[in-house]
């Protein structure tokens, strides 16, 4: 975007004053050549000069033809002229501005560091292929492996710009100038090749020279301790020693862990008021420093006694933050004002009619809000992440809901446009997605999914947030209710107000601002203990990325990995390099125990990418060949990389180490998963061609017996789009074509239009498997060479199993013999019972569901009969209360009345004893079971009780609750025991409550 020629001395933007003085050049970098009619649509469509102007003439806003307007509708006397001659500066430093863009930092960041030996590597999901983390929080986590040394190194030194994403410090967002919850970390990496000398010189180039930050703006941290970071960034880089500082270990040693992996860190910060000098200089005053540039010198290794212990191979991990570097370049006065955030709170800003530049900081802080979680929620649903409550899913679900809530208090109003239904987030989202391209083009390509799962989940908490001011009513009721019978002031309590918070997304400032319209006040100590328990469930979820050196990493230095050979043969000799009981390795187990088996080689295929791990046999032979040892396999697991662990039992013999076994593979349960493994990419290439190309993988399961599949759709499907998506399967089946399978580049594969699969990892030469004119799939399964050997494909199921994820359960094969057998066993008992024909079971089971309805509907009415006649016999046990006006009251115990039958009994009561009138009932129609009603007649409603307030409290005193409307409700509860007590309670507190309304 374009720039300004600015004033030389600092000026006002966005409202306050720069943090940074402008350079007296205004050409910093060589402009292209362009037209100036399209760099001023560029930079009124971008909104650019917008802000550029509020600068120098706040009173001024562009409209969306470009023509300029006062603020509040006054027309502003500026000749055209002079407007052309704004425009024209504005353009005039475009190009400067694009060099400084956010895509521009981060693609010379990797050339920089590219043309310097590194490896450009994409970015990893946001979904970690780790166990110890909920998400992507570091770019150094898809290295851990390496780090560990649990897979070797595939290049000495890499480069990458990772997204990532942390929601530990959520509540942060917008407050500062700084925290994000979707944020890119640019790193340079160094896998036991160079270290601190090459990283600190290589950080100070890019800083000083690539991007032209003026060295005194430069400060310095290295750890305390650390005399040789200090002396190279003194002696060698050239830095004064006053813009050098040691700091402690919580600042500037960084650790993976209790134990493992560490060494010190160097930051480097910028100084946006140099003029305060070197004195008493604190980094960590965020008025004046932002660290960008974080360097970890991976060297030591720390034991459980903690101790140090230097590393065989030394590492450098790296990180500036991207967001960091834009606002310094760009001369922002925060993060959100960059190109990366900016344009999506200009969106936000004109579906609720505000001028960011002149909106006061509550508002700001809202919009920074939609602003940052937007990204994070776009990028997050892309990578497979949908809205749940649990897990990633919950991350989702609660950055909606803040979204949600800040757009609805900015007033921004849906549009019913394009199916949306009045929805907010997707119509926003879609500049996130406009601006995803240099981030990651996969976004672009699930821009229908994402923006449909946006739409159904904003409309879904709308729904709730409603619900959530209902339940706030009511605890405000019963807060003064209860407050009134103790004689003490209103309060509504912390955990109520943070369910308020965190299941209906309702802002404790909303929460305290009704209830003070109500003369209540909010338990604010108790809601930020609730509010901390939360955060240090999520710091311990989201905020660690935990390495252990590990007893694998000394297996894997003894042990070469696994050479599998399961794609061309079946069974194979085999040396056995380890064994292990329980974990720990031993030299030999004898018959009877169960084992894991590490072989040099293998034809056993190791569970991954959906598909189970091959069972079948080992055998040990002596002389002669006769067998000494059997092992039977039922498990093969992938660990640390590429080591297969073969999991069994001994079944005959002893089993040592360094023995020679044949490895046999079962034959025909291998075939079984091949042939479930290729129906699968049938079952997902049907599901594109005829339901939508936006359906994606969102997990699998290929079994002996079955196949699952698990993938990303809104609806439910027909019974006539499962019969179409089989016929077409069984069709391709039919058609006899022969598999295709080659390895071949990763960015070859995915121009070809190879699907990868989800949840996979996959290295720089992938494997292909095509069913030519149907699927394409990156695999490293085991398949069947024509489609023929499918025989046969049946769905069994098809159901929802999350929001927005559905499942189909299928059989193949030998598996649809057996289900089809079994369907048939169960057909032929049912006839006997039935003494039907199979023909006739359908006429014969909807005959006898009828009789059974009609059965149930006979006892139904017998029973509220009977409980009508109870209530006839017990109506004369009414009582009067009142002085000023006579009611009659009726509390009583029916015995074992159902919930349906109490609530006629109760109705029949009231017509009995006429207005007014009050009748509680009580019954126990099960074991475990209370059943509660209570009926006013409209005058007792009138003195201002209300049945469902009432039966309330009665219900709790049975172990459960209920509630309804003011003249009738309904409650349940879970201890019979307690009736006879809870019916005295109530009649005491009907009485006095009548008694004081009537007095």
């Amino acid at each position: 975007m374009a720039a300004l020629k600015l004033p030389h001395s600092p000026r006002l933007i966005h409202g306050r004053q720069s943090l940074v003085p402008f350079p007296a050049s205004t050409m910093l970098f060589p402009k292209p050549p362009s037209s100036p009619l399209s760099n001023y649509s560029f930079a009124t469509s971008s909104g650019f000069l917008t802000r550029t102007l509020a600068l120098f003439s706040p009173g001024i806003v562009v409209c969306k033809n470009n023509s300029l307007r006062g603020v509040r509708g006054n027309q502003s006397r500026i000749r055209s002229a002079s407007v052309q001659r704004v425009a024209e500066e504005l353009v005039e430093d475009q190009s400067k501005y694009s060099l400084v863009s956010g895509d521009s930092i981060r693609q010379r960041f990797l050339d920089f560091y590219a043309s310097r030996g590194h490896k450009i590597l994409p970015s990893a999901s946001l979904v970690p292929d780790d166990p110890t983390v909920l998400l992507t929080i570091a770019g150094m986590l898809p290295f851990k492996p390496i780090f560990l040394g649990k897979i070797p190194r595939q290049v000495p030194r890499a480069t990458t710009a990772q997204r990532c994403i942390r929601t530990n410090d959520v509540e942060n967002v917008g407050r500062t100038a700084r925290h994000h919850t979707f944020f890119e970390m640019l790193g340079n990496f160094s896998f036991g090749d160079y270290f601190k000398k090459e990283a600190i010189q290589w950080s100070w180039e890019l800083s000083t020279k690539e991007f032209q930050l003026a060295p005194e703006r430069l400060w310095i941290s290295v750890y305390e301790d650390d005399d040789e970071a200090f002396e190279i960034w003194h002696k060698e880089v050239g830095v004064p020693v006053d813009h050098i500082k040691r700091m402690g270990a919580d600042d500037n040693f960084w650790m993976s862990g209790a134990t493992g992996p560490c060494g010190p860190c160097s930051e480097i910060y910028y100084d946006f008021h140099p003029e305060r000098g070197t004195a008493d200089v604190d980094l960590g005053d965020d008025t004046r420093f932002i660290e960008f540039y974080n360097l970890v010198f991976m060297e030591y290794n720390k034991k459980d006694d903690g101790t140090l212990e230097p590393l065989k191979q030394k590492n450098i991990d790296t990180g500036l933050g991207l967001e960091r570097m834009a606002r310094i370049l760009q001369k922002v006065p925060n993060n959100y004002e960059t190109d990366l955030i900016y344009p999506i709170i200009e969106k936000a800003s004109a579906l609720a009619n505000i001028s960011y530049p002149l909106a006061d900081e509550q508002t700001k802080l809202k919009l920074k809000v939609v602003g940052d979680h937007l990204r994070a929620i776009v990028y997050l649903i892309s990578d497979g992440v949908l809205p749940s409550n649990i897990g990633r899913g919950y991350v989702v679900r609660r950055l909606i809901r803040r979204v949600v809530r800040a757009g609805r208090s900015l007033g921004i109003k849906g549009e019913r446009r394009d199916n949306l239904e009045g929805a907010v987030l997707p119509i926003i989202a879609e500049k996130v997605i406009e601006l995803s391209t240099h981030i990651d083009p996969d976004v672009k390509i699930k821009a229908p999914r994402i923006l449909e799962e946006l739409k159904k989940e904003e409309l879904n908490f709308v729904q709730t947030l409603e619900r959530g001011e209902t339940l706030l009513e009511k605890m405000l009721v019963d807060a003064s209710s209860n407050a009134e019978k103790s004689g003490t002031v209103p309060c509504l309590s912390g955990k109520d107000a943070f369910l308020l918070y965190d299941t209906f997304g309702f802002p404790v400032e909303l929460t305290t601002e009704i209830a003070e319209e109500q003369g209540v006040t909010v338990d604010m100590n108790g809601f930020d203990i609730e509010m901390e328990k939360q955060r240090r469930l999520s710091r311990v979820a989201h905020n660690v990325v935990k390495l252990a050196v590990e007893d694998g990493t000394n297996l894997m230095n003894n042990i070469n990995k696994t050479e599998f050979v399961g794609y061309d043969t079946l069974s194979t000799q085999a040396v056995v390099e380890s064994l292990m009981v329980n974990g720990s390795p031993v030299i030999q187990v004898s018959e009877g125990n169960d084992i894991e088996v590490l072989l040099n080689k293998t034809p056993f295929y190791a569970e991954s990418g959906g598909q189970i791990g091959d069972h079948g046999f080992l055998y040990v032979t002596g002389g002669e060949k006769q067998q000494t040892a059997v092992v039977e396999i039922k498990d093969v697991q992938k660990s640390l990389g590429d080591l297969f662990i073969h999991k069994g039992t001994i079944k005959e013999g002893v089993l040592e180490v360094g023995r020679e076994v044949e490895a046999a593979v079962d034959a025909k349960l291998r075939q079984r998963a091949k042939v479930h493994h290729t129906a699968t990419h049938l079952l997902q290439a049907a599901l594109k061609k005829l339901i939508s190309q936006e359906i994606s993988q969102a997990g699998s399961l290929v079994a002996f017996d079955r196949l699952r599949f698990d993938f990303n759709y809104g609806h439910a499907l027909t019974d006539a789009q499962l019969e179409d998506i089989e016929q077409l399967i069984n069709g391709w089946i039919e058609a006899s074509t022969s598999l295709k399978t080659k390895v071949m580049p990763l960015n070859d594969a995915k121009e070809a239009g190879a699907i990868a699969m989800f949840g996979e990892k996959y290295g720089e030469q992938v494997r292909v498997v095509e069913v030519p004119g149907v699927s394409m799939e990156l695999c490293g399964g085991t398949h069947v060479s024509n489609t023929s050997e499918i025989r046969v494909f049946k769905i069994i199921s098809e159901q929802g199993i999350a929001s927005g994820v559905r499942r189909i359960e299928a059989v193949a094969g030998e598996a649809f013999i057996e289900y089809i057998n079994v369907r048939e066993s169960q057909m032929k008992n049912l006839c006997s019972m039935l003494k039907v024909k199979a023909e006739e079971v359908t006429t014969r089971v909807e005959k006898l569901l009828e009789e059974l309805r009609m059965s149930r509907t006979e006892v139904a009415n017998l029973r509220t009969k009977a409980a009508e006649y109870k209530a006839l016999m017990i109506s004369n046990k009414a009582f009067e209360v009142g002085t000023s006006q006579k009611i009659r009251v009726l509390v009583e115990s029916l015995d074992d009345v159902d919930a349906d039958s109490l609530k006629a009994a109760a109705e029949n009561l009231i017509d009995t004893l006429q207005d007014p009138a009050a009748v509680i009932l009580g019954s126990c129609p099960d074991e475990g079971k209370v059943s509660l009603v209570a009926a006013f007649t409209p005058a007792v409603v009138d003195l201002g009780i209300q049945a469902g307030k009432f039966i309330g409290p009665i219900a709790k005193l049975c172990g459960g609750g209920g509630g309804g409307r003011p003249n009738f409700a309904q409650a349940g509860g879970r201890k019979p025991e307690n009736l006879p007590s809870a019916l005295e309670k109530a009649r005491e507190d009907i009485i006095s409550i009548l008694s004081q309304k009537t007095s």
